[in-house]
């Protein structure tokens, strides 16, 4: 029997559908989220062996997974937007990558009810798709059953807390700045005109939840020192200042605090033998 979609992930999923046939015009030019989608997937192909197969959650347009596919992976995409998974599909046909690449709508808080499961070798989530739902709690427990033995998680979340986020105080911004400090049952946002609600996670719960399966393999800020991608313009006017930031994080990126002050976090987790 099919489980009821919650009403918050049918408001995310109309949002997204809106959204999908122009988000890579939207973003696939910013500086910043190129620098992002680098940090990523480079953490990513260090988990992975030849020939691994991966099961996307979130995968929205099929950015991450044509990526995946033309270094030789194996990718399962998921998606509860039907606009987004009909925009990877397009996309997966057009570069010739329909044989690497497959998709299911299919919601991460219902992948008891997946079709293809696997088991895989790596589950992946990009982008904060994660803070979508109130219930990460039900995502991250169906993990085990669809990773093989040693298989890894690797999940990129919006935390509690963003140093740059919360600087943006002195600009009096402060409905922004303290957004994520008082988000219990969850913050208003909005796409596309569609109104839905994000939650935010520290590591600390992720590992939690997972902690009797799992053992964590790395840690990582990302935009902690460099600045989130809504700070429009800001590698492009002050590029001396960017590259220097970038350096830095790629430096501090995995060390205390740095690995817990950024826009995102990206954790790894391996699933015990």
């Amino acid at each position: 029997m099919t489980e009821a979609i919650y009403p918050n992930e049918q408001l995310a999923e109309a949002a997204f559908s809106n959204q999908s046939v122009v988000f890579d015009g939207l973003y696939s030019g910013n500086t910043i989220i190129n620098y992002k989608r680098k940090r990523v997937r480079d953490h990513v192909l260090q988990y992975l062996k030849p020939g691994s197969s991966i099961l996307e959650l979130n995968s929205g347009t099929g950015e991450d997974a044509l990526f995946f596919a033309q270094n030789g992976f194996k990718v399962h995409a998921t998606d509860i937007s039907a606009g987004m998974q009909a925009e990877l599909k397009r996309k997966a046909e057009l570069y010739g990558m329909a044989e690497k690449v497959s998709n299911e709508i299919c919601s991460y808080t219902q992948l008891s009810e997946l079709k293809n499961t696997g088991p895989y070798d790596l589950i992946f989530s990009n982008f904060a798709g994660l803070n979508c739902t109130g219930e990460l709690d039900k995502v991250l427990a169906s993990f085990s059953a669809l990773l093989k033995p040693g298989g890894v998680a690797t999940l990129v979340i919006l935390p509690k807390f963003c140093l740059w986020e919360t600087l943006l105080v002195f600009k009096g911004k402060f409905k922004t700045a303290f957004r994520r400090f008082f988000s219990g049952k969850g913050r208003k946002a909005h796409v596309e005109g569609v109104h839905f609600k994000c939650w935010y996670y520290n590591p600390s719960y992720v590992v939690k939840q997972l902690k009797n399966e799992f053992d964590v393999l790395s840690v990582e800020g990302l935009c902690t020192l460099v600045p989130p991608s809504y700070i429009e313009g800001f590698a492009e006017k002050r590029p001396s200042a960017y590259k220097f930031l970038c350096r830095l994080e790629d430096k501090w990126k995995s060390t205390w605090p740095w690995k817990y002050m950024g826009d995102y976090y990206i954790i790894s987790l391996k699933k015990k033998l």
